[in-house]
This record gives structure tokens, C-alpha cells and sequence, in this order.
């Protein structure tokens, strides 16, 4: 027999709980009866400043509509539009409202909501329960008609309004007004716009976007009164100074409806107290959800919690679930204000002296980002004018991922989930590209659709086009998804997107065409003409086809290699230079340190590969540092020959079998900054103890006695980890030398863009590698060691174009960034 259900408010919390209910078989098991204080079906609450401003159809309404009147009836529910219930009797298990009805239930859902919150001023109310006229509320599709109406009827003179509130809805009210022609302006009694949201600085921007817009800002005033002679004239503020206007919309906050709970029994706090399958503490056959209800102390205004509420209430309800249990959310939000995106999750500033904090602004934009990092977790971000990072961030923060170690990157460029992670098991949400916000479930979905191929899957999702670090998960998922029977896509092989071909075809046709320049390239053999995507990869190509003939064209450049350093996350950089094997000398570390001191540089750190980091030089100042340091560069920004970590060798240590110190340094300086496909490091070892981490370097040495040489490829110590392949064993200093350059023109030569060795190594094959570079079964061996020594001769420090810029503004300025503070300098001993 069915059971009495009666649902008491049909706002978004409550029509979605009886959404999910009927969902899990909810129409068999109950006898459904929603009441709703407004005299419509359940409409989408955040539409209504599109509804304000005209946005959408010819009434702004068109798309309002979450469950017109009929979807009820559809779904055998008892619709009570615009009746209020006034009391509930427990103990007789019925609900009591305005117009007479009496509906009895065996479960009661409390979906009541909230309401504007009316400070206490003089002039607000003309009694108890008339505003005055001319003061709105918004909250409701009533009060967003009654602005609407106000605003066509209104004189020309008499077309000036004032909101109460700088928050989302002040500043949503503010632009839809505006749109319809109404002069704004929003009064913030604290000093920055969305303090809810956002810390000072991103208020600030937001502020300068909103005055361009026209709209009048006025913070630090408290509205204390309400002007009127029988309709407002204009407010009041604590200083006694005024401000004229003919309407005034209050948006100072909201309160959650608990009057009935409250007359009901019902243990209300801030909003009616609930456990965790949202019952009321008091009566477990009353539950309560979404604004009005409060769990664990915590009340929640934001769509997205309320959805979770919508779940564990129906799974507990119905009995899907019994064990179901809602724990708190974290609360997160992607929005438009005034035609500004937002985002915001967690905190918006550093709370303990330990947290990370990485910001960027560049206010003329209107453009903010920052993250707090407490522990290696997300814990917060701000996101203002740019929200492309906001899908990573936000599953970041939800599921505590792990972050990238260069932090930057969570604000430009993001990386993705370890590759061996098993896709069957993974869960339909889990961000398999952080850079374009793909889920696992968003390509299935596509693969479900009908794209069968990887590359179809990529151009459909975007997944795998930022950083290109997911693309063996990317193909790993669509393979899953369409059950083994993947289609062969030709682009897949491309070496870039923009030319039909795979890498050995474009080198011999630029070869054969002497294409000396990523223009010319295009030119000649991109069907659709220039693409931004594909620059950096063919800049690259053809410094390793034409070394010393290359045109060089520094709009194909990233901004590391146009200004030879690496960014870092305040718009300074980070200068690296050489120290060869990691042996420096009593002279370069005084002029280190004289630099440090002279530029102001705020932080001197030993790096992983052996060498020193100047971290924070300004841009304007790069070219006296690199003069003043009289070294080369390093190379720690590209995508390019590093650096060769050495150990002591046969020098000092007692177990040395070979003179790793020697050969490290010889190589380095004969190799260095070669461009590759992805970044090289290297590393020779003195004996097999490996304390070099030689086996898993893109390229190791070892050394093994009598002269002789392991040579391994293919290994990696970051985000994976791969003891690299033996290539060969080799006789004397001069011979590994020349495997090692062998076997670098090779992987330049042929590998794919951003691929890196340990990647390359295993698609190519051991036994082909050797085949090719120590057997020379294809007769090639002479030509690559020929190609890099053309390579080796036309190398050039590029650190001197500090002496000659190459553009007038190569090092002129920098990014408006957020300076951070400056910290005493620390050496490399502290």
C-alpha cells in the first residue's frame, strides 16, 4: 500500500528531491503532494537576472521553467500552487494550510527555502507587511516582475535605482536594470564588492569592470534610511550624506524560512537542525533540505549542495539506498556576475604561515586568479574574468588531487591523472585532462555518441590539446569505452595538427623544400593556414632540421624561449645558469652571490640537477644578470638539452670505476641546449651505485671499469618512474660521447612532439634502437653523427641577446602581476 509523502515547498531544493524520489521508484511507494507558496510550477531561482535584464526570449521567461504545472500532473503528483502551509501536528501526521486544505502524511520533506533578509531602517516598511513602494526584494519570480513593471512604467525623470548590497545578487540586479535602462547604483557597507567570494584585490578588479559597465559603486557606505514622500526618493547613509533615487532593491542577504519548523517543534538553530540523512533531529519522518535546513552547523546557499541533499534524502526515503549519508560540501561556485565570470571555492587568502598562496592579476584585463595550497592540497581558489582552469580546480579541491610541483601551473597549465590508473575502476568524474576540464564520463559519452577514434574523441572533447600528458589515458578511456573496437585515425600520427602528415614525411618535405620558417611551413604545407597549436612544435622542428639557417620568428615562441628564463608565478623569473656536471668554481659562486645581492634577487636555491636557481629576477633586469654573471645558460625553460648530474667519479671517491665528473662536464658542454621534442636530463655514474640516478635519466652513464661504459635510455624520476633500457656497453670517453650525441639526434629526429624518452624508447623498441644507432643495420649512424655536429656548430648562448635584443621589447616590462613580498636573500647554505 502506498504511503503518504507531502513535500512542503516546490522551490529547486524541493521539486529536486521529488525528482530523484520518483527516479528510484518513488511513484509505487508513495502518494506524492507538493504545496508551494508561489502560484507556479518549480522555476530555476538563478534565471531570474536573466529574466531582469531581457536576456532570452521576447519575456525573458522561456527558459525559466524547471517543471512547468503539467510535469506534475504527468507524474501523478498533487500540486497545491500557491498555498502556503501554516502548521504541521506531528502527532496526528498532518500539514494545515492557508486555504483549508488539511493533507495527512507518513513522511514530510521541509523544502521551505529562504527569503531577502530587510535590515532594520527607517523608512523601509509602511506596516509590518508593506514595503514602501518603490522597495523591492529579489529572491522571487514575483518580485523580479514587480522591478520589470516598475521599470516600464517609471518616468523618464524618475529612473534612477539604488541596491542595497554588493554581493551576487545586488550586482545581478544592478545589470539587469541597467539593461532596461535604468541609471544603477549598488551601496556596499564593507569595502569590497562579493566579499563573500572574493578578497580585496579581486574585489577591486571586479569593481573597475562594474564602473566601466556604468554602474555606480559606493563601498564603505551603511544605508541607515529610506527616503520616501509616499514613494522613495533616496537613501540614507551613517555619515549622514544621501544619495537620490527612485527605487531601491534590497539585497543585504538571505534568511532561511524556519517560522513553521519553528512553530512545529522542530529544533531549529540558524535553520532546522538535521543528521546526516537529512531527518530532523527531532522526528525521523520529517526531513528537511536545502536552504532552510542545517546540517553539522553548516547552512548552504549554492545549488550544488543541494543537489547532494536531493540525493541522500531520496536514496534514504525510498530505501535505495538505506545506508545513504550526506557529510557536508565543499562548496564551490562557477557564476556570471554583470557579464563577469566568477569562481570561487574554499578560502580566498593563506590562513597558517604554511600555506601556499599563487596569485596573478592583471587588473586593466579585469582578470584575478589565486589558489591557497595547505599540506600539497587545493583548499581555495579565486577565479575573476578568466575561468578556464575552474574544472581542474574545482576536482582538485573536491577530491583533494594531487597538484602539480610547479604551482603555476594550476592557473595556465595543468597536468592530469597518473596513466596507470585503471580505467574500469575509474570513476565517470575523474578530470582526465586538467588543462580543457574532461571527465572520464565526458568521453565515454562522446565514444557512446558515435566517434570511434582517439583523435575524433580528442577534436570532439578538447581532450589531450593543452599539455598533451594525458593523451595515452585519453586513448586508454576511448579504447575501453568502445569495447577494443577503436577506428584508426589518420590525424592521430600527425606531428602536428594543422599538416596531414606524420614527423619523417614533414622533415623530408621541408627538407626538400627548404622551409626555413614556421610561416613558410604553414604556407606550404598547412591546408588551413596558420595554427596557434602548432607553432611551438615546428619552431622546435626546425631548429633541429636548419641548426644555424632557421628563421627565427619570435611569435612561434612560448615566453620561456623568447626571454630565455622560466616564468614563475608572480610574472618574475626564474635564471638558471650552466654549471657543467655540477662542478662550479670559488669565482662563479662569488659572482652568484654579488648578482643575488645586486639585483635583489629574492630566493638562491640548489636545484635537483646540481645547479643554482635565481628565483624572482624582473624581467627589465635579466640582461644585467646574465652580463654580471659572465656564465652561459642553463637552459632550465625549454624544451631542450638541461643538464648532466654528476657524481665525484674516480676523483675523490674511493669506489669510483670512472671519471664521471669528466664525462659529465664534456657532454654537457658539447650538447648543451639542443632542442628536442620534450626536455632532456641527463647523468653519468661513477660505479654501479648509481648515486648520480643515472638509470633513470632520459640518458645515463655508468660507469662499469676498465674504461667501459653503460649506456641507458628511457629512464624517468617524476611523475613516472622507469629504470632506463642498457642501449650499450661502450670503450672509452670518446665513443660513449658519441652514442649519447647518436642517440639525441635520433629521438630529435623522430619523436613526437612532447614525447619524452621513456615514452619514445619503449614505442620505437630496444632492439630497433640498437639496430639503428650501435649496429647500424639502416646505414644512418654517420649521417646523424654529421646532422649533430652541423647542431653543435651552430650553437649560440642565447643569454647574449641581453647585450643585442632581438624585439625592442624583448625585455621591456613585465606581466601586471601581484608582486609578493620581497624576502631577504638566502644562500645556498641556508
Amino acid at each position: 500500500m502506498a504511503l503518504d509523502l507531502v513535500v512542503v515547498g516546490n522551490g529547486m531544493a524541493g521539486a529536486r528531491a521529488v525528482e530523484e524520489i520518483i527516479a528510484r521508484g518513488g511513484s509505487e511507494r508513495f502518494r506524492i503532494t507538493v504545496f508551494g507558496d508561489e502560484p507556479y510550477g518549480n522555476y530555476n531561482r538563478i534565471m531570474l537576472s536573466h529574466v531582469l535584464a531581457g536576456e532570452g526570449d521576447e519575456d525573458g521567461l522561456g527558459e525559466i521553467y524547471l517543471n512547468p504545472l503539467d510535469w506534475y500532473a504527468d507524474n501523478g503528483i498533487t500540486l497545491h500552487a500557491g498555498v502556503r502551509v501554516v502548521r504541521i501536528d506531528r502527532f496526528a501526521r498532518k500539514v494545515f494550510a492557508d486555504d483549508g486544505t488539511v493533507a495527512p502524511y507518513d513522511k514530510l520533506i521541509i523544502a521551505t527555502g529562504s527569503r531577502t533578509f530587510f535590515p532594520p531602517m527607517d523608512g523601509m516598511w509602511v506596516d509590518d507587511r508593506t514595503l514602501t513602494p518603490g522597495v523591492f526584494g529579489f529572491r522571487t519570480l514575483d518580485d523580479t516582475t514587480a522591478m520589470l513593471d516598475w521599470a516600464v512604467d517609471a518616468a523618464p525623470e524618475r529612473r534612477r535605482a539604488v541596491v542595497i548590497g554588493g554581493g551576487l545578487l545586488g550586482l545581478e540586479a544592478a545589470y539587469g536594470l541597467q539593461q532596461r535602462g535604468v541609471e544603477c547604483h549598488v551601496v556596499q557597507s564593507g569595502p569590497v564588492l562579493m566579499n563573500q567570494q572574493l578578497d580585496d584585490e579581486a574585489g577591486a578588479i571586479l569593481r573597475r569592470v562594474v564602473e566601466r559597465l556604468g554602474i555606480g559603486v559606493h563601498t564603505g557606505r551603511r544605508t541607515t534610511a529610506i527616503r520616501s514622500a509616499g514613494h522613495v526618493t533616496g537613501v540614507v547613509f551613517g555619515d549622514g550624506s544621501s544619495l537620490d533615487a527612485d527605487m531601491v532593491v534590497v539585497t543585504a542577504g538571505i534568511r532561511p524560512n524556519v517560522g513553521l519548523a519553528m512553530i512545529s517543534g522542530l529544533t531549529v538553530e540558524r535553520a532546522i537542525v538535521t543528521d546526516d540523512q537529512m531527518r530532523s533531529v527531532d522526528d525521523l519522518d520529517v526531513y528537511a533540505v536545502g536552504e532552510c535546513a542545517q546540517h553539522r552547523g553548516e547552512t548552504y546557499g549554492l545549488v550544488a549542495p543541494l543537489w547532494e541533499q536531493a540525493l541522500v534524502l531520496a536514496d534514504h526515503i525510498t530505501g535505495a539506498d538505506p545506508k545513504a549519508a550526506y557529510h557536508g560540501s565543499k562548496t564551490a561556485t562557477k557564476l556570471k556576475v554583470a557579464g563577469v565570470d566568477v569562481a570561487a571555492m574554499g578560502v580566498k587568502r593563506p590562513e597558517r604561515d604554511d600555506d601556499e598562496f599563487v596569485r596573478f592579476s592583471e587588473p586593466r584585463r579585469g582578470v584575478y586568479k589565486s589558489v591557497v595550497i595547505r599540506e600539497g592540497r587545493l583548499v581555495g581558489a579565486t577565479l575573476l574574468g578568466d575561468v578556464g582552469k575552474v574544472a581542474f580546480l574545482t576536482q582538485s579541491f573536491d577530491r583533494g588531487l594531487p597538484l602539480p610541483e610547479e604551482r603555476v601551473e594550476l592557473l595556465f597549465e595543468l597536468g592530469a591523472p597518473p596513466a596507470e590508473q585503471s580505467v574500469a575502476e575509474m570513476d565517470d568524474s575523474v578530470q582526465v585532462c586538467n588543462c580543457n576540464g574532461v571527465s572520464k564520463g565526458d568521453l565515454v559519452a562522446c565514444v557512446k555518441a558515435g566517434t570511434h577514434s582517439v583523435g575524433g574523441v580528442m577534436a570532439a572533447t578538447r581532450a589531450g590539446k593543452g599539455c598533451g600528458s594525458c593523451k595515452a589515458l585519453v586513448a586508454d578511456v576511448v579504447e575501453w569505452a568502445a569495447g577494443g573496437d577503436v577506428e584508426i585515425d589518420e590525424s592521430a600520427g600527425w606531428y602536428v595538427p594543422a599538416i596531414p602528415m606524420d614527423k619523417p614525411a614533414l622533415v623530408a618535405a621541408i627538407r626538400a623544400q627548404g622551409l626555413r620558417s614556421v610561416s613558410a611551413v604553414f604556407a606550404a604545407l598547412a591546408p588551413d593556414g596558420e595554427d596557434a597549436g602548432s607553432k611551438m612544435a615546428l619552431t622546435s622542428l626546425l631548429r633541429t632540421i636548419w641548426p644555424g639557417e632557421y628563421v627565427d620568428e619570435r611569435d612561434a615562441r612560448f615566453i620561456n624561449d623568447r626571454v630565455h628564463a622560466n616564468i614563475q608565478r608572480d610574472g618574475t623569473f626564474s635564471v638558471v645558469p650552466q654549471i657543467a656536471g655540477g662542478v662550479t668554481s670559488v669565482e662563479q659562486l662569488r659572482r652568484i652571490a654579488d648578482v643575488a645581492e645586486k639585483y635583489d634577487v629574492p630566493m638562491v636555491k640548489i636545484t635537483g640537477g646540481q645547479r643554482i636557481d635565481l628565483l624572482g629576477v624582473r624581467k627589465e633586469d635579466l640582461p644585467g644578470v646574465w652580463a654580471d654573471l659572465d656564465m652561459p645558460s642553463g637552459y632550465a625553460y625549454g624544451k631542450s638539452f638541461r643538464t648532466v648530474k654528476t657524481c665525484v667519479g674516480t676523483d675523490f671517491c674511493r669506489f669510483g670505476l670512472g671519471d664521471s665528473t669528466g664525462l659529465g662536464v664534456a657532454i654537457e658542454k658539447r650538447y648543451q641546449g639542443l632542442e628536442g621534442p620534450a626536455k632532456l636530463k641527463l647523468a653519468v655514474a661513477g660505479c654501479p651505485r648509481n648515486c648520480s640516478e643515472a638509470m633513470v635519466k632520459d640518458v645515463g652513464l655508468v660507469a662499469v671499469g676498465d674504461g667501459r661504459w653503460e649506456v641507458y635510455i628511457g629512464g624517468a624520476a617524476g611523475a613516472s618512474v622507469r629504470k632506463g633500457d642498457v642501449l650499450a656497453t661502450v670503450t672509452g670517453q670518446d665513443e660513449a660521447i658519441r652514442l649519447v650525441g647518436r642517440f639525441i639526434q635520433y629521438y630529435r629526429e623522430n619523436g613526437r612532439w612532447l614525447e619524452r624518452t621513456y615514452d619514445f624508447v619503449p614505442r620505437i623498441g630496444l632492439d630497433e634502437l640498437k639496430a639503428i644507432l650501435v649496429e647500424d643495420r639502416d646505414g644512418v649512424a654517420a649521417d646523424l653523427d654529421a646532422r649533430m655536429q652541423d647542431c653543435v656548430d651552430a650553437y649560440v648562448d642565447p643569454w647574449l641577446e641581453g647585450r643585442e635584443p632581438v624585439t625592442p621589447g624583448q625585455f621591456a616590462g613585465a606581466l601586471p602581476l601581484v608582486p609578493l613580498p620581497r624576502v631577504p636573500v638566502r644562500g645556498v647554505g641556508a
